[in-house]
Formats: structure tokens, sequence, C-alpha cells
């Protein structure tokens, strides 16, 4: 017995030796900035001071988040941007997904070739699209001119901007989720349509009726990340628009990033953060609850 526990517990040290340096790494690079950030929201450190300087000023900073105009003004962009994006991305993804799983010539090219913009850097992504969405010398307008379109400005329309940052996100995120929901509808055992087919079930009632619900968990899935990646929208409103033109497309991350490395307000700025926490963490537990009711698990 003494040996057995004796190896027991050699297996446990091993384990615990090649599990250090990750759980160092998630402890100095995770869990203490996310403590520190806490400690910093409720004072006015400025980044700038020392940490022996930092003045706490209590609940100052999280009342602030709720007067600030500009705070206000990026909480609803980003609410108008979810408007706009989950449910062209969900019904595109899917209709993609059922295009990529049909038996054609070359499918796998175009399988690839529409995951290409997800393994893009969001930095190249942007610089083409605010060239290609130039009012004056875009690609876009120019086509658009063509056919006898006079194309907006684009990025510089405060209706236009935003529909231009839901688009450009569009395009960069359909490959993600249509590949991962391609995979839910090869999960799906062919026998139900086989048994579908011998009752004469039309194409609708096998999509209503068995593709819809049989692919739930996978939706289920990809609206919950593509839900939780909106409300950190930064890398596409910092390039294309700076947040403009007057605030139109202002997110709560590029609030939060130029509050703290461009205002120096970084207690306000880590409030901020902790304020988008709390609504994404609320938002995901409401995701969960309502899973209950529509995602189908049993097949």
């Amino acid at each position: 017995m003494e040996m057995v526990g004796q190896r027991k517990w050699n297996r446990r040290k091993a384990a615990l030796v090649f599990l250090l340096p990750a759980l160092i790494g998630l402890l100095v690079f995770q869990l203490l900035p996310m403590a520190a950030s806490v400690v910093i929201s409720f004072s006015d450190w400025d980044l700038l001071s020392k940490w022996t300087d930092i003045n706490f000023i209590g609940w100052d900073n999280y009342s602030e988040v709720f007067k600030d105009d500009k705070s206000y003004t990026s909480f609803k962009n980003v609410f108008l941007f979810l408007i706009g994006y989950m449910p062209l991305i969900a019904v595109l993804g899917t209709l993609f997904a059922v295009l990529l799983n049909r038996k054609l010539r070359g499918i796998r090219f175009y399988r690839a070739a529409l995951f290409v913009p997800v393994i893009t850097s969001w930095v190249a992504v942007s610089i083409v699209w605010r060239w290609l969405l130039n009012g004056q010398s875009g690609l876009i307008n120019f086509l658009l001119s063509k056919v006898g379109i006079h194309g907006p400005i684009w990025l510089q329309d405060d209706f236009w901007a935003m529909v231009a940052i839901i688009a450009v996100t569009i395009w960069k995120d359909i490959g993600f989720v249509s590949i991962i929901l391609l995979a839910g509808l090869q999960d799906i055992a062919d026998d139900y349509y086989e048994a579908a087919d011998l009752d004469g079930a039309s194409a609708w009632r096998k999509l209503t009726g068995i593709t819809v619900p049989m692919l739930s968990p996978t939706l289920f899935f990809v609206v919950s990340i593509s839900l939780i990646n909106s409300f950190q929208l930064f890398d596409q409103v910092l390039i294309m628009t700076n947040g403009g033109p007057a605030g139109a497309t202002s997110t709560i991350v590029e609030q939060v990033y130029k509050n703290a490395f461009q205002f120096n307000k970084m207690g306000f700025a880590a409030a901020q953060s902790w304020v988008l926490f709390v609504i994404i963490f609320a938002v995901t537990m409401l995701m969960q609850v309502l899973q209950r009711r529509w995602v189908v698990y049993d097949r």
C-alpha cells in the first residue's frame, strides 16, 4: 500500500513540475495584473506617478463611468454594432456552412479561401479596407460609380462608418463561424435525412426539423464567442476610424485604451474595464440560461 501511495505522490509531483512553468506564467501575466487593475480602479493613478504615490478615491471612478458621456456613447455604439453584426454573422455563417458542406469539385480550396481572412492580421486588414472605403479615391466607390451609384464617404459619415465596421468585421469573421458550423453539420448523421426523405419531408422541413435543432449546440457556441468578441471591438475601430466621426464608432475598449495610454487616466480606464467585464459576464450567464430553451443536446 505504501508503494502505491508513493507512486501516486510521485506522479503528482511530476505533474506539478511540468505544470509549474504554465502556472507561473498564468500568475505573473494574468492573475497579478488582474488583481492590480482592481486596486488601480479605486485610485486616480495617472501611470506616470510612482506606486507609492497612489491615491485611493473609492468608488469615484465607477460612478464616473456611468456619468461620462463618452463612456455612454461607446457602450451605445457597441450595442448598435451587436444589432447589426450578430444576426448577419449567424445567418450568413450558417448559409456558407451549408454551401461548404456540399460535395463540389475544389471544395477544399473554397473552404481554405474563406478562412484566409481569419488568419490575417487585423492591422493589415483594417489598413487595406480603409483604402478600399476611401470616399474620394477608394476602390469601392470607384466600382459603384461604374454602375451609376454615388458612394458615400464611408468612414467620415456617422451612419456609414458603423456600417463599414460591421461589414468588415463580418468579412473577417465569416470564415471562422462557417468552419465551426460546418463541423457541426458534418456531425449530423445521414440517417435523419434518409428517414425524412422516406417520409416525404420537404427541404424546408428538413432544415427546421433536423438541421437547425441538431446544429443548435454548435450555433450556441458560435453565437456566444461572437458576442463576447463583439463587446471587445477595438482593432478595426482604432485603425479605420479612430472612434470617429465625432464618436460614432467609439467603443468601450477603444475608450479604455485612450484613457489609459493617451490621457494617463489609468484608474478610470481600469474601472471602465471592470464594468465591461461585469457586462460580459452577465450576458454570458444569460446566454447559459437561455440555451436550455432552444439548444438540443440529445441526438
